[in-house]
C-alpha cells in the first residue's frame, strides 16, 4: 500500500541525526556508539586519565608545558568535561559544532595554539584512552577516536586561523 511505501520512506528524527553525523562527520553510527560507551568507561577514572594524559602531552612535547598552569587540577577538570561534552554532543552536531569553534578560537587567540599542536593532543588522547580502556582499546576504537578527534581538531583550527586573522 501507499502508507507503507511512504512509512518506509521516512526517517525518525534519530535516524535523521545518525544520518547527518555520517554525511557531516564521515562516522557510522557504530562508530559513534563505540566512542560515546568507551568514554563512559573513562569518565569512572576521570582523574587518572587526565594525569595520562597531561604526562604523555608534556612528555611529547615539554615546550607546551608553560602554557598550561603550575596546579593542573583545575585544568584537568576542565579536559574531562570537555570531552565528556563534545562526546555526548556527537548526537547533537548543531550544537557541539559552535562551542568547538568557540573553544578553537580562545586557544588560538588567549593562548596561542597552532596546528601541529593538535596533532600532539591527538597523540596524548589515544594513548590515554589505549591506556585507559585497555584489553577493550582496539583497531576499531583507534579508528573511531581518530576520526572523532581529526574532525573536531579541524573545526577547532579553522575557527582558530580566522579568529587570528581577524585579530
Amino acid at each position: 500500500t501507499i502508507e507503507t511505501i511512504v512509512s518506509s520512506l521516512l526517517l525518525s528524527s534519530s535516524q535523521i541525526t545518525q544520518h547527518t553525523i555520517t554525511i557531516k562527520m564521515g562516522l557510522t553510527t557504530e562508530q559513534v556508539e563505540l566512542v560515546q560507551t568507551s568514554w563512559a568507561k573513562c569518565v569512572p577514572i576521570a582523574d587518572t586519565a587526565a594525569d595520562l594524559f597531561y604526562g604523555k602531552l608534556f612528555e611529547l612535547d615539554p615546550e607546551l608545558r608553560p602554557l598550561f598552569p603550575a596546579d593542573l587540577a583545575v585544568q584537568k577538570q576542565k579536559l574531562m568535561a570537555m570531552i565528556t561534552a563534545a562526546v555526548d554532543g556527537l548526537t547533537d552536531l548543531a550544537a557541539l559544532v559552535p562551542v568547538v569553534q568557540d573553544l578553537g578560537r580562545r586557544h588560538a587567540v588567549y593562548y596561542k595554539v597552532t596546528a601541529p599542536m593538535f596533532d600532539t593532543v591527538g597523540a596524548a588522547l589515544l594513548d590515554t584512552l589505549e591506556k585507559g580502556l585497555g584489553e577493550t582499546w582496539d583497531a576499531d576504537h583507534k579508528e573511531a577516536w581518530t576520526l572523532v578527534y581529526g574532525v573536531l581538531s579541524k573545526t577547532m583550527i579553522d575557527a582558530g586561523d580566522e579568529a587570528v586573522k581577524a585579530a
